[in-house]
């Protein structure tokens, strides 16, 4: 479930983001969003051996990559109210990227 968009009378700015540069944390994590999958970080430290998701997904978006984050409750005896984030990029702008869409 994404969060509800605010109704405007403008119209959207046309989706152009820029690609990261190849071989870069944020490349192997935008091929991950682009393939359909969810980003955790767990997942992704295991994959890439980096702990900064977070700061990946906030240099995504700076370039241009509307990236959702998914609240999830992950509660711990010591913390009982404990969410992580997942990371998805919406099947429409995938789809467009890899259709040429993108820069």
């Amino acid at each position: 479930m994404s969060a509800p968009e605010q109704l405007s009378f403008l119209p959207p700015p046309p989706f152009s983001p820029t690609w990261p540069r190849q071989h870069t944390l944020e490349d192997k994590a935008l091929a991950e969003l682009l393939a359909g999958r969810l980003i955790d970080h767990p997942a992704f430290e295991g994959d890439c051996g980096s702990w900064r998701l977070a700061a990946v997904v906030f240099n995504l978006r700076a370039l241009g990559w509307p990236i959702d984050t998914i609240a999830t409750p992950a509660p711990t005896e010591q913390r009982p109210g404990r969410t992580v984030a997942l990371y998805r990029l919406p099947s429409k702008y995938a789809a467009l990227a890899l259709a040429g869409g993108a820069k």
